[in-house]
């Protein structure tokens, strides 16, 4: 019975701890081996209202195969009635002395990189699905072509989030 009471404890505390009142979507897609320069991530995502501002990051899951100190991404978001924008963005994986950021205590490390919200609210202002495509961009120095083959990254997600309300 002792047993029983202390599991049931450690699980509401579990519980507790992982819930995220913010999250609204969090999903990622995992990269086989190597990420293809034309391999195309996409989420599809229903936001809840028209109305309120959100947060929205880009999530990667990398592993030290990965060779670069930053990485550009495509991310093109199709609204439900046609529109589409796109970005090219960079992000900083690395400080300078060559140490990848994000958190994890293994070889994987998780970065959340901002994509829309940090600056400016955005707000979901068409109602429907909306489309969400990742695609890397990275090329060498002096390459035009790209890079075929990125190694090093094994997931790709998106996150959206109601923004933390500033007192």
């Amino acid at each position: 019975m002792r047993n029983r009471a202390i599991l049931s404890i450690i699980w509401t505390c579990l519980v507790l701890v992982s819930c995220d009142s913010s999250q609204v979507f969090d999903e990622y897609r995992s990269i086989s081996d190597e990420w293809n320069k034309d391999e195309i991530i996409e989420f599809d995502v229903t936001p809840p209202d028209s109305i309120n501002p959100y947060n929205l990051f880009v999530n990667i899951r990398n592993t030290n195969d990965y060779k670069y100190n930053n990485l550009f991404l495509i991310v093109e978001m199709n609204y439900p009635n046609g529109k589409v924008l796109a970005d090219t963005l960079e992000y900083r994986m690395t400080t300078p002395e060559g140490e990848f950021l994000g958190t994890g205590f293994t070889d994987v490390k998780e970065n959340k990189l901002w994509y829309k919200g940090q600056q400016d609210p955005f707000i979901f202002n068409e109602a429907g699905v909306y489309k969400v495509k990742i695609q890397h961009a990275m090329r060498a120095n002096g390459d035009v072509d790209g890079i075929e083959n990125l190694e090093g990254i094994i997931d790709v997600g998106l996150r959206i989030e109601r923004p933390q309300i500033k007192n």
